[in-house]
């Protein structure tokens, strides 16, 4: 297979399985995307957030205050700058985003079980390829016009 030919195989896997995995009860990407953030990364500024998240500030303000109305995030002083609050997620914001990764698990997991041995260890082996390189994907720049080999 070419790398023209694996570049879109890899973009319709990934496009697939977020649509496909994606909570349809009420949380959007960007939402689940943004608690995953601020779970792994700990709390941040609200411009910092909305510009990790690719979003408009108002749009990650309207965002942030949804989710303190659920209860899921919210703002903490800064212990560098008392002027200054945080966007933290709570004990609760955990526990949805560790519900929504059992269900995308176990969903993943039936999938799975439709397979032939061979088949599970073929895709085994095109993820201990696929994954290193979609992490180096997301913690490099993109830079354009690169082509890297």
């Amino acid at each position: 297979m070419e790398s023209e030919e694996i570049a879109r195989a890899l973009a319709e896997v990934a496009g697939t399985v977020i649509r496909s995995l994606t909570d349809r009860r009420g949380m959007s990407f960007t939402t689940a995307s943004t608690l995953g953030r601020l779970e792994r990364e700990g709390p941040v500024r609200l411009t910092a957030l909305a510009a990790a998240e690719g979003v408009a500030q108002p749009s990650m303000t309207q965002l942030v205050q949804r989710l303190e109305s659920q209860g899921l995030a919210r703002r903490v002083g800064d212990p560098d700058d008392g002027r200054v609050s945080l966007v933290a997620v709570t004990d609760a914001g955990r526990e949805v985003l560790a519900e929504r990764r059992r269900e995308r698990e176990a969903r993943l997991v039936n999938l799975l079980a439709a397979l032939t041995e061979d088949e599970r260890e073929a895709l085994g082996a095109a993820m201990e390829t696929a994954v290193p390189l979609v992490r180096r994907m997301v913690h490099e720049p993109d830079r354009p016009g690169d082509v890297q080999r």
